[in-house]
């Protein structure tokens, strides 16, 4: 295949996935002579490090999103297209989506990664993961929930049961979700409930590993557990889960095996290739590795296919240290650069050099005034820590509008302690409202001949 656009045409670029990745290859590109495509089956590019914090009421949806056409849409030589790619075809160099085709020169592919269940999918619906807007909103809706359901019943079992939170996996989004719950149920509503004490909640942390951040050093993951275990956070490392099933966990410790039962569980244990992954590497011939990630030569490009590059999440890179670059959003960063700076440099003849991450730090939020950074040179903890992670995550908001919302909006929960944004959203059904049970006073219902219900009621007093 040639690797070559041809010099009697503008080459086409064409970029599926508005992710970090994709997004600033498409940025970079904007004053290239180059004509660019950004593909995404959403309009808007989704700062997925603060996910957490939608989840747990901290900010709203609309300011961790960028609308993609604001962002890139109005360069002269980008054309943004709300699609979904299903196929492509390296011979004809097409991209086939729901409701068209595209001829590329070139084509980056940073769609991403999803939840892992290792083979249990069934878990989802009782341990949702954190990975979209959808997800978050969810996730809100659970945690919020429980505390509207733990304050109707009676029984002492099943009040214990809806404020019991348990959360698979100790990586930072794990960690940020623990800190943020624990500091929900001990902090910002403590004094909103009549019938409950929120801070009798119990948030568990599940890790498989010794220590909670096992990609981080030893000595800031134990700060980073201390800090965990000072907001009430219970931390259980070397716990393999089992089953998840009728609001109970099951889990593996050792010889033993442990159940926990939890109205509310989280999963941020494991990711997995989009499902685009599969693709590529049936029409490329590209290996990959156990998650399912496309594994890139050192130009992020595929074997067989120079054309064709994976990039960010998707991409299993491991031409540089020990281990493949995490999938991290700086990595992602700046991966799309290179890829943006590499295409420039082809066209003007220049020599294209490998892809070389210059790692910045590592950093995780584990509550306010709390978190953990390593910057290589030097490592952090506590609130000269959790300093920097601000900055950092507020530098990397794509748009300054966004920047200044979240600014705002952190500043304003943290001389309040408040979190304006916890709202339950979404269909209130019988599965995630009603509580059927005799002790719960607030419900009753009306059976016919037959035992069957015809009427239930939730009385609100």
């Amino acid at each position: 295949m040639n690797n070559n656009p041809s010099a009697n045409k503008t080459p086409h670029i064409v970029i599926v996935g508005g992710g970090f990745a994709g997004l600033y290859a498409a940025k970079e590109l904007g004053n290239a002579p180059v004509k660019v495509t950004l593909v995404d089956k959403r309009n808007f590019h989704l700062f997925q490090p603060l996910l957490y914090q939608v989840a747990t009421g901290s900010l709203s949806p609309a300011e961790i999103c960028s609308p993609l056409r604001l962002v890139v849409g109005r360069n002269p030589n980008t054309r943004v297209v709300l699609d979904e790619v299903v196929d492509i075809d390296p011979d004809k160099k097409q991209v086939i989506m729901r409701e068209g085709i595209l001829d590329y020169d070139k084509l980056i592919i940073g769609t991403g990664v999803s939840h892992h269940y290792f083979g249990n999918d069934q878990w989802e619906e009782e341990a949702p993961g954190l990975k979209s807007i959808e997800n978050a909103l969810d996730i809100r809706r659970k945690i919020f929930l429980a505390f509207e359901e733990a304050e109707k019943v009676s029984s002492p079992e099943e009040k214990q049961e809806w404020l019991t939170f348990a959360i698979v996996g100790g990586g930072p989004t794990g960690v940020e979700l623990a800190g943020a719950i624990a500091e929900i149920a001990h902090k910002i509503i403590k004094n909103d409930f009549q019938e409950i004490d929120t801070t009798q909640a119990k948030i568990l942390l599940i890790e498989g590993m010794d220590r909670v951040l096992p990609p981080y050093s030893p000595d800031l993951s134990k700060k980073a557990q201390e800090s965990l275990e000072e907001l009430g956070v219970t931390v259980l490392t070397q716990r393999m889960v089992n089953n998840i099933e009728n609001n109970t966990l099951t889990m593996r410790h050792g010889e033993k095996t442990e159940e926990i039962k939890a109205r509310t569980i989280l999963w941020a244990a494991g990711v997995k290739a989009s499902g685009l992954a599969k693709v590529i590497a049936e029409r490329t011939n590209a290996e990959t590795d156990r998650a399912g990630r496309i594994i890139v030569e050192p130009n992020l490009s595929l074997p067989e296919c120079p054309d064709i590059y994976v990039v960010g999440d998707l991409a299993h890179f491991a031409h540089q240290g020990e281990k493949p670059l995490p999938g991290i959003a700086p990595v992602a960063m700046a991966q799309g650069k290179y890829m943006a700076k590499s295409i420039k440099d082809e066209i003007k003849g220049k020599p294209v050099n490998a892809f070389q991450y210059v790692d910045k730090g590592s950093l995780a939020v584990i509550g306010d005034n709390h978190a953990v950074v390593d910057l290589g040179f030097v490592k952090l903890s506590g609130l000269v820590a959790w300093l920097v992670w601000v900055f950092a995550h507020i530098y990397y908001l794509i748009e300054f509008d966004n920047k200044l919302t979240v600014m705002l909006q952190w500043g304003w929960n943290y001389l309040t302690r408040g979190r304006g944004a916890r709202l339950i959203t979404g269909e209130i059904t019988e599965k995630n409202l009603m509580t059927k049970s005799f002790n719960n006073p607030h419900y009753s219902s009306t059976e016919n001949s037959d035992g069957k219900i015809e009427k239930e009621t939730l009385r609100v007093s």
